[in-house]
């Protein structure tokens, strides 16, 4: 089931809208929908306090690791594309 939407611009924001949506080749409602939908998309999907449950499980764990440097000589290798 669709809804609607009423959102009020002043006259200045609804002609930006409307030039760039002509520009796109596409109508405002289309253009509006885009942007609303790329928004939602880029939101973050999780709370701030899932987030960080997450984080203190995490840490309650004893992974084994390298040292900083040697971490961040393998990068550098890998992004250069050198031989291991």
């Amino acid at each position: 089931m669709s809804k609607r939407l009423q959102v009020i611009l002043d006259d200045e924001e609804m002609a930006e809208i409307k030039e760039i949506a002509r520009s796109q080749k596409t109508t405002v409602a289309d253009w509006v929908r885009r942007a609303l939908r790329s928004a939602r998309s880029s939101a973050p999907s999780r709370s701030r306090q899932q987030k960080l449950a997450a984080l203190r499980i995490g840490s309650e764990h004893g992974f084994p690791a390298g040292d900083i440097e040697s971490m961040l000589e393998e990068v550098e290798r890998g992004y250069r594309g050198d031989p291991e």
